[in-house]
């Protein structure tokens, strides 16, 4: 098979680490790739954005399946102009992946099939967005109601910072259109996790569980990011609330949807807070997390080609999916200023180490002759693999000592949160 993968980022390369083990696979193109996927694959000078030359490449070469990771392409209805012209392409379709694309959408979905979540009012009016926040309590929680890179959200602990934000959101649209509406919820306690799963619409697959680390700095200070590190599994469910989700959350939502006319075939990943009322969602995303996939993935023993294809041909209940019993880490190396403005070009070191169990997965890179050069914010993630958490911290943290490029900082608690 030949196979076109579109993205640029660490799960992008994580995805394409996967693909190429499949003997299903012949030739893997990743569009537009990074220095990381150049190693195992072909990049093609396509932003993921690109539809219509993106389209006319999978035409010309014969591409037998195309996986999409952002979720941008997907919210842009990529999957359905692919479909229209027969290919086969793994991802929700437009439709469906509104899931991720409208914070309202998947809110009112939430409450009209009783799926638990945060209480919240969505506006499109800021004098009454603003009206609205003068008589709540705080914390409490803005996000713009589209898809603004993971950054999008902003948890206010007084009114005055509320209210700066909202100005930001809505008036000086820091996220452009995404907020246009902004969706303003009640503040859930809890330590976060993340589940994913793989469905076709009728039959659905969960992934082992991750927690990711969104703010910036340790201790969970500083502004929000798209994510600073990750480990799997996160061990905060008992096996009866892991199905309770499971059920009552994942296969539920995906009924939801069908419910609506909508068929979800694709990765449905969910943001989930272990509240002392229980497990709520905080939010829907509509393919695979960053850096969620770089700890999730290595993880999975089952091919991932043969998933996505049972997927397609909804024969997803066919497949067994088996897991790695390690604990995988990943910790982010980012770029100094990110997640606000930072600056690229600078040469990378300690790319070229020994290592069993680890994997350096690019994300902001790309080759500069031969040097490999910072080419975004969030731009490595070194996972490792091992027999307990302890290990797999230890061993990531080895190998990120040795990598330099100017500017490089990373959170050194990746892994360690106290329950």
């Amino acid at each position: 098979m030949k196979i076109l993968l579109i993205g640029s980022g660490g799960r992008e390369h994580t995805l394409a680490w996967k693909i190429v083990q499949s003997p299903l696979v012949k030739k893997l193109y990743v569009a537009p790739g990074n220095a990381g996927t150049a190693q195992i694959a072909t990049n093609v000078d396509i932003k993921a954005t690109n539809k219509e030359a993106l389209l006319e490449f999978a035409l010309q070469h014969k591409i037998d399946l195309t996986v999409v990771g952002p979720e941008q392409p997907l919210a842009d209805g990529i999957v359905d102009i692919f479909k229209s012209q027969g290919l086969k392409v793994y991802g929700p379709n437009k439709q469906a992946a509104q899931i991720e694309a409208s914070k309202t959408f998947a809110k009112n979905l939430m409450r009209k099939y009783s799926i638990p979540t945060a209480d919240y009012r969505a506006f499109t009016n800021y004098c009454e967005a603003k009206k609205y926040l003068i008589n709540q309590e705080f914390p409490i929680v803005i996000k713009a109601d589209g898809l603004a890179a993971g950054k999008g959200v902003i948890i206010a602990k007084t009114l005055n910072e509320a209210l700066a934000s909202l100005k930001e959101i809505m008036q000086n649209k820091a996220f452009g259109s995404a907020g246009c509406e902004v969706v303003i919820e009640q503040f859930l306690q809890g330590q976060e996790l993340s589940l994913l799963a793989f469905t076709d619409g009728e039959t659905v697959l969960p992934m082992v569980t991750a927690q990711d680390h969104k703010q910036a700095y340790d201790n969970d200070k500083g502004p929000n990011t798209g994510g600073m590190g990750t480990f799997s599994p996160a061990k905060l469910l008992t096996a009866e609330q892991y199905n309770d989700v499971v059920e009552n959350i994942m296969v539920k939502t995906v009924q939801a949807l069908k419910s609506e006319g909508i068929t979800y075939n694709g990765v449905l990943y969910g943001g989930l807070m272990l509240t002392k009322d229980g497990v709520k969602v905080i939010e829907f995303n509509c393919r695979f997390g960053d850096p969620e996939a770089q700890v999730v993935i290595p993880r999975l023993k089952t091919d991932i080609v043969e998933i996505m294809l049972a997927s397609l041909n909804n024969e997803l209940g066919s497949i067994n999916l088996t897991w790695s019993k390690k604990t995988a880490v990943c910790v982010i190396l980012a770029s100094g200023g990110y997640p606000t403005k930072y600056e690229k070009g600078f040469v990378i070191s300690g790319l070229n180490q020994d290592l069993k169990d680890t994997l350096i997965l690019h994300a902001g890179t790309k080759l500069a002759g031969t040097k490999v050069v910072t080419n975004g914010g969030r731009v490595l993630g070194i996972t490792a693999l091992a027999d307990n958490k302890d290990e797999a911290i230890k061993k990531a943290y080895k190998a990120v000592e040795k990598i330099h490029f100017e500017g490089v900082f990373y959170r050194t608690d990746i892994a360690q949160r106290k329950s």
